[in-house]
């Protein structure tokens, strides 16, 4: 499946911008999916607070193990090389999410590819390892989740097999076209025949989340208030009713 393929509205696509990887976790385990938060992947840049989540599609390239007689510097000289065509090809809006098996030696992107990426506008790209150039990137404004930085490239490690299909990628399962999300703990993987309900549902959560903070910093215990009894869950509903 493309990217646009997809049927999430664009106002679940925003509502999944500022709720909490934590909160996905939550309603994703409800519905039976316990892996589905890569492991390894930080953000490059710690987002500012109060800054929306790095949300899209994604477009996924699969990486291989390189082998010494195919993967040499000459292979850039094909425009229709795997890698530099998934960055010429990921679709404005969709985040460009790289497997590559969890190794943190190599770069799996540098600063020009990365800026390319910027230039068509690309919402992000997460990857499972490393970057080169990292404080040029940095620079970018591009969002970018991976696994640190490394300066060899690509080739020594990686050949780049596939573009738009599924992959893992910090241990998760990703298809072309499930919905990343990604804040400051890290990166979300959201089915995307389940986004517009958990969108939905995990902007609820959140809120009965304040709700119950609130009572908490006021020094009410957790017994009936998380999780939340009746009385707690009318109350709720009539705080929730005067806020609209």
């Amino acid at each position: 499946m493309n990217p646009s393929d997809t049927s999430v509205s664009s106002a679940a696509l925003d509502l999944l911008r500022h709720v909490s990887t934590a909160t996905l976790t939550t309603q994703l385990f409800k519905r039976g999916l316990r892996n589905v938060f890569l492991q390894g992947v930080a953000p490059l840049v710690k987002p500012a607070p109060g800054a929306p989540n790095l949300v899209g599609p994604a477009f996924t390239l699969r990486n291989i193990p390189a082998r010494e007689d195919l993967d040499h510097v000459g292979v850039f000289q094909d425009p229709d090389h795997p890698q530099r065509k998934a960055v010429e090809s990921a679709p404005p809006g969709s985040v460009l999410v790289q497997d590559c098996r969890g190794d943190r030696s190599v770069a799996s992107v540098g600063s020009i590819l990365a800026l390319r990426l910027a230039k068509r506008g690309v919402a992000g790209m997460v990857s499972d390892g490393a970057v080169r150039d990292s404080g040029t990137i940095s620079d970018l404004g591009l969002p970018l989740w991976c696994a640190g930085a490394s300066a060899p490239l690509n080739l020594a490690k990686h050949h780049a097999v596939d573009m738009n299909v599924p992959i893992a990628c910090g241990g998760v399962a990703v298809y072309p076209g499930d919905i990343v999300v990604a804040d400051v703990d890290g990166v979300v993987i959201v089915p995307h025949e389940m986004a517009e309900e958990v969108a939905r549902d995990a902007t609820e959560q959140e809120q009965l989340e304040i709700f119950i903070s609130q009572r908490i910093d006021e020094g009410r215990p957790l017994r009936g208030t998380y999780p939340p009894n009746e009385e707690t869950l009318a109350a709720y509903a009539q705080w929730r009713a005067q806020k609209q």
